[in-house]
Parts: C-alpha cells; sequence; structure tokens
C-alpha cells in the first residue's frame, strides 16, 4: 500500500476566525502555529502548506501573562555596526498590537522556507472588524481554562 499525497492545489483549505480577546498570547500562538500547518488534518504533510487560513479578530485585547509587558523586548539587527533596535513590547502593543501576535506565532513555526507562506495565511486585526467576509471564515469557539467538555464529547482543538 502507498501513501498518496494531496497536492497544494487540491487540498481543501478552510478560513478560520478567532477571536484573541482574553486568550493568553503564547497559548493562542501555539493553537494558530497548529492550524496554519494544518496537523489537524488527515492530510497532513510537512513538507507542503496544507493548513487553513486564519483571521484573527481583537489582536490589541489579547491577555499578556505575569510582567511581560512592561519587561519582555523584541530585538532586531541590521547587520551593521549600531543597528541594533530594542523595541519593549509595552511600546509595540500600544502601536503594533497585531505585529506582537504575528512575531509570537512566527516563532512557532518550523525555521524553514515553509515558515514564509504559512505566515501569508494567518491575517491579524487590532480591533474587531475585518475585510474577509466574503471568505465566510468558521468562528473557533476560545478554550475555556478549566471548562471540561460535556460527557460523551470530545474538547475542540
Amino acid at each position: 500500500m502507498s501513501t498518496t499525497f494531496v497536492k497544494p492545489a487540491d487540498a481543501k483549505r478552510e478560513w478560520l476566525l478567532i477571536d484573541a480577546e482574553a486568550q493568553a498570547l503564547g497559548r493562542l500562538a501555539s493553537r494558530v502555529a497548529r492550524l496554519l500547518l494544518g496537523k489537524h488534518k488527515p492530510t497532513f504533510v510537512r513538507h507542503q502548506a496544507c493548513g487553513d487560513y486564519v483571521v484573527i479578530v481583537n489582536a490589541a485585547k489579547v491577555n499578556i501573562t505575569g510582567k511581560k509587558r512592561e519587561q519582555k523586548v523584541y530585538q532586531r539587527y541590521s547587520g551593521y555596526a549600531g543597528g541594533r533596535r530594542v523595541i519593549p513590547m509595552e511600546k509595540l502593543m500600544s502601536s503594533r498590537p497585531e505585529e506582537v501576535l504575528r512575531l509570537a506565532i512566527r516563532r512557532m513555526l518550523p525555521d524553514n522556507r515553509l515558515r514564509r507562506t504559512l505566515i501569508q495565511n494567518v491575517k491579524i486585526y487590532a480591533g474587531k472588524d475585518h475585510p474577509h467576509a466574503a471568505q465566510q471564515p468558521r468562528p473557533i469557539p476560545s478554550p475555556v481554562r478549566g471548562a471540561k467538555a460535556p460527557a460523551g464529547q470530545a474538547a475542540t482543538a
């Protein structure tokens, strides 16, 4: 018996909608990375972009635990002398909250050429409005911490 691979053109890709309000940043980023990779699908293969498109709203209201909002810094380096840029998370959250979430998701994806393709499949918006109504994104319920699924039902991913 041989393994059949689904071609990227034939892959069924859904549009999903996630509300980031009151969700922990890291937990949300790992869920989104899993959806982008397509690990929740039976047709998952590591070398293809077979995941879904993800629309995230209310990125400005994401929950940042501990003292990370005040203490965490984002760094980038241009390669030139004196070219290191350090931006505190607090400043980045006030000016571009969607960038904080994009960086968290990007850093949870594999560090290869596929990451560039996958990160383009996530659309992040600071407010509740988004321009993807025509794609009819399916809302994904946010997991409530400590809540148990009813008997006979599995928790959603």
